[in-house]
């Protein structure tokens, strides 16, 4: 069992960083990785300069177990939502729009697909 956590970890970073460079190479500017919080984590804070962008990354190797984005239910929502609630009360972000994204990354070939403005909020979940 070990050794499936460490390899899901691994998944789960080697998507990361594909999506931040995914992210910067788009203009996007990295405010945060893996805020964490007792509720939960949001993996990449993120903004274009305009707006506080909360972004889910989700890797997969093949399609076995659904699309990445599939992944992002009602309860992951809900964690994201108060996690990013959270991120704005303490760096003092109160007023800045905020933006919920999910970056899918498929790994076998490296591919990105950003999904914009993915939920609302947990109040609004479209997933």
């Amino acid at each position: 069992m070990a050794g499936r956590k460490k390899r899901i970890t691994a998944t789960g970073k080697s998507g990361e960083d594909l999506a931040v460079k995914y992210l910067e190479t788009h203009g996007y500017r990295i405010l945060d990785r893996n805020f964490t919080t007792d509720i939960g984590e949001v993996d990449i804070f993120a903004t274009d300069e305009r707006t506080l962008i909360s972004v889910e990354v989700k890797s997969r190797l093949s399609l076995d177990y659904g699309t990445p984005a599939e992944a992002v239910g009602y309860q992951k929502v809900k964690k994201i939502s108060q996690v990013t609630s959270q991120y704005i009360k303490k760096y003092r972000l109160n007023g800045v729009p905020v933006r919920f994204d999910v970056i899918e990354v498929y790994l076998n070939d490296r591919t990105v697909n950003h999904i914009i403005n993915a939920f609302d909020s947990y109040h609004n979940c479209r997933t």
